[in-house]
């Protein structure tokens, strides 16, 4: 094992060593470990969170809460994907967030971003490309925020985190088919909501 002494007891590892390696540490209690960890995952977990939230401050909090719940937890984790795993806890913890504040093409979001790269991007942007493509993302936030938290959340892995159906099923605990099902739905309702304000979108995606 690899590992630099930054003072008595406390030791920063290098960034080699595999996630298993750090998982066993940190099953036997080693705090170090569990926060290397939490390094290499807690940005893609706020990024989870804040597309769920769509609010920094909140999202922050979620990733606190679920690094705490995977810290608790870590001794039961049985191997496997450690990332999908960290995300299903963020998942329900922001299911258990929005729970407690509720009182027609299968396109995917990718394409729409890429698409509009294509349109509003170049190698010297103008002041308003610049502001049309951050108005696009604002918008293509917003429609999120109006799709079911479990729809939102299969858009979410698998369009902005890039995960793989499978990954993203085994993160919010459900068959790859019922995923399938789920996100294609969601895609169909963040199209119709974005062509609600279709100025902002990629000419081909217009009506």
């Amino acid at each position: 094992m690899k590992y630099i002494y930054l003072g008595e007891n406390s030791l920063a590892f290098t960034s080699d060593i595999p996630d298993d390696s750090l998982v066993g540490l940190a099953q036997h209690g080693d705090l170090d470990a569990f926060n290397q960890l939490a390094q290499r995952y807690e940005r893609q977990i706020h990024n989870v969170s804040f597309r769920m939230l769509g609010n920094a401050q909140l999202a922050e909090d979620v990733t606190q809460e679920s690094l705490i719940k995977a810290h608790r937890g870590i001794a039961g984790f049985r191997g496997g994907n450690l990332r999908s795993w960290l995300l299903r806890i963020a998942s329900n913890v922001c299911k258990d967030f929005l729970r407690s504040q509720r009182s027609r093409q299968d396109v995917s979001l990718d394409v729409i971003m890429e698409e509009s790269g294509d349109t509003l991007a170049s190698s010297d942007p103008s002041p308003e490309q610049e502001a049309l493509r951050g108005e696009l993302g604002q918008e293509i936030q917003r429609g999120l925020l109006t799709l079911h938290r479990d729809q939102r959340m299969v858009l979410v892995l698998v369009d902005v985190e890039g995960m793989s159906y499978e990954e993203a099923a085994e993160s919010v605990g459900i068959s790859p088919g019922t995923l399938r099902s789920r996100l294609s739905r969601a895609r169909a309702k963040l199209r119709d909501y974005l062509l609600q304000n279709g100025e902002l979108l990629p000419p081909s995606f217009r009506q």
